[in-house]
């Protein structure tokens, strides 16, 4: 009897197995053609064609192809697909249209466009030279829809969700839908493979997207699950093993593995073994078409009034000197620097006229739009875009977000007074419309008193003032750490006064604050209060001590003939990280794990990755403002 239990175990896995098998994916190696990847697979040449019509234009360098199993083509049905075999020179006439011309040579406007890229950002014009592609008819004898089905998108569905669902990686979704959307939208109709055994979401279970070179020991040292904890809940590795772009189910209590506390600072540049040159494009919005270079005081006018143009000129002069710094550190890096006028027509016209498939990294755009633009063109080879000063609006495989999120600010404050060694006492005093944050605090120190300002008698409106009953027994001797949560000028003024003459010898009050607004540096606020009171609070960067100059200042000075401002700093800390990363490992994804801090003049860097999604810094400095009124990190 178990035996015969076995035989059908057996029996039932070899008939999964087959009918899961019905594609297979391909990376495109050096040398290799579409004839010699068919005569591998044993399928033919229209086969390959028809599952992969931009192969037809061109074969790329590990690019992923569907290859359909020999043994899964049931059908002989022919189908027929277009071939380009060559271009017609057109010189537009007047009054021609794109609609007139495409009627002319009988092929569609989406044609025309496809190989004139920049009819999609410009308007035909008389006299425009442009090329009529030429096609010849391919008969193909395997028909798609006997390996595929059209599906349609359901409600919260995005790509990882539906590459799960139908067994595939999402770079084979991709494959499968040239022109699909990069957000899906419920209701949108793709491609996928035919196979009834949809897998089922389970909301009670995370997802995790395999990145390039991964295997099971990195994933061990990631997710903290054996390659037995991942097979169990995803038998399928048994069988395919792991693949990049796959969709893995994992417990909906991991995460990918978040440092807590200090990590060791990491000098990246006692440990360079990759020394090939770096190939880096940066984009900045310089906007150099506004400026008129015969007259230097309108260009000099420019660069002051232009807040973008200024910032641009001196992030880049950063990365200059980065890349010098990595030279002498025995670093090449052939870089390419682009000027994306800070419109998303150039951006288009700078991706469709560069190949960045070999790029190491791509630094910038400064600006969202036009970033996540550029991050969604390049995620598909893999190619690294970091955000430099800003936030993208959404955080692709590809995309390292080097500004910490808020919650990273917020969560490195509280455990700096967590960490406090002495026995200290913990009051909360925020206005109204910062009530979460006091909530939050409060459950993060129970026994903290909670003050929230006084509201208008009148109006019922915040009011935002306290008074001194307001603090009577909220301190004890010893160290208290006051938390103060509040955008209102009037507010910090009000409660930064009322410490300060409450302080005293035995009763010291450190002020601190999960987010340093703009109303802390009010022209009503006193500075001199704010030092007595040590004010701490979370910073993406430290201040810059100019009497404790390091070399890259000495280097910017003597270079340019003045200090190097936050921005300066920023491209040269950014540039010179991206560099010794990529001079540690293979590549930045593999030199961007969690245990990795690095620390530079004025910015620090440890990335972890989001389980769907790509990479943000979780590196934060706690700053406090000192008795000389100047800013330095603070230490317990």
């Amino acid at each position: 009897m178990k035996k015969l239990i076995l035989i059908c175990v057996i029996t039932l896995s070899c008939s999964w197995f087959a009918h899961a098998q019905k594609f297979k994916a391909h990376t495109v190696k050096q040398g290799e053609t579409v004839e010699s990847i068919a005569n591998k697979y044993q399928v033919s040449v229209s086969d390959i064609y028809a599952l992969n019509p931009d192969a037809k234009k061109k074969l790329t360098l590990n690019s992923v192809l569907i290859i359909p199993n020999a043994a899964a083509i049931s059908s002989e049905a022919a189908t027929e697909t277009k071939e380009l075999i060559g271009y017609t020179s057109h010189k537009v006439k007047r009054k021609e249209t794109l609609y007139s011309i495409s009627k002319e040579y009988n092929i569609e406007i989406e044609d025309i466009k496809k190989h004139n890229k920049r009819l999609y950002s410009e308007n035909l014009r008389k006299g425009d030279q442009i090329r009529i592609p030429k096609y010849k008819t391919v008969v193909s004898n395997v028909t798609p829809s006997s390996t595929l089905k059209t599906y349609k998108v359901q409600p919260k569905e995005g790509k990882w969700r539906v590459a799960y669902k139908f067994g595939i990686t999402v770079a084979e979704l991709e494959a499968l839908n040239p022109g699909m959307n990069e957000i899906l939208q419920p209701g949108d109709e793709i491609n996928v493979p035919s196979t009834t055994d949809e897998k089922v979401i389970d909301d009670n279970f995370n997802y995790y997207t395999v990145q390039k070179s991964e295997g099971y020991y990195r994933l061990k040292i990631k997710l903290g699950l054996t390659q037995e904890d991942l097979e169990r809940l995803n038998p399928e590795l048994k069988i395919d093993g792991l693949k990049e772009g796959m969709v893995l189910k994992v417990p909906h209590n991991v995460t990918v593995g978040e440092v807590v506390g200090e990590v060791e600072k990491t000098n990246l540049a006692k440990n360079i073994r990759n020394f090939k040159t770096k190939q880096i494009a940066v984009m900045l919005p310089f906007r150099l078409s506004r400026v008129d270079t015969d007259s230097v005081q309108e260009a000099k006018d420019m660069i002051k009034s232009d807040r973008r143009l200024s910032v641009s000129l001196d992030f880049h002069s950063g990365v200059l000197m980065a890349i010098d710094s990595a030279k002498r550190l025995g670093i090449s890096t052939k870089l390419k620097v682009f000027d994306t006028e800070d419109q998303p027509a150039e951006i288009t016209k700078i991706l469709n006229g560069n190949d960045f498939s070999n790029y190491d990294a791509v630094i910038g755009p400064l600006m969202e739009n036009n970033f996540d633009r550029v991050a969604r063109a390049l995620e598909k080879d893999g190619v690294p875009v970091i955000s430099p000063i800003t936030k993208p609006q959404q955080l692709f495989d590809n995309v390292f977000q080097t500004i910490p999120e808020p919650e990273m600010l917020e969560k490195a404050i509280i455990q700096f007074v967590k960490d406090d060694a002495l026995k200290v006492n913990v009051v909360i005093i925020a206005d109204h419309s910062n009530r979460a944050i006091s909530n939050r605090l409060k459950s993060e120190f129970p026994s903290a008193k909670q003050i929230f300002s006084r509201k208008d008698d009148k109006s019922g409106r915040d009011a935002y003032y306290i008074m001194a009953t307001d603090l009577s027994g909220a301190f004890s001797n010893g160290k208290n750490y006051v938390f103060l949560e509040t955008a209102n000028e009037a507010l910090v003024s009000n409660v930064t006064s009322m410490l300060n003459g409450l302080t005293n010898r035995n009763q010291d009050i450190i002020l601190v604050s999960t987010n340093k607004t703009d109303a802390f540096e009010g022209a009503n606020v006193s500075n001199y209060h704010l030092a007595s009171l040590k004010f701490h609070y979370p910073s993406i960067n430290k201040t810059l001590n100019s009497e404790q100059q390091n070399s890259f200042v000495k280097s910017y000075k003597g270079k340019y003939g003045i200090e190097p401002n936050k921005f300066a700093a920023r491209g040269f800390d950014l540039t010179l990280d991206v560099l010794l990363r990529l001079a540690s490992d293979d590549d930045l994804y593999k030199a961007s794990t969690n245990a990795v801090e690095t620390q530079y003049t004025e910015n620090k860097f440890r990335y972890s990755k989001k389980l769907n999604g790509g990479y943000y810094n979780e590196a934060v400095y706690i700053v406090k403002y000192t008795s000389d009124l100047t800013i330095e990190e603070a230490k317990l």
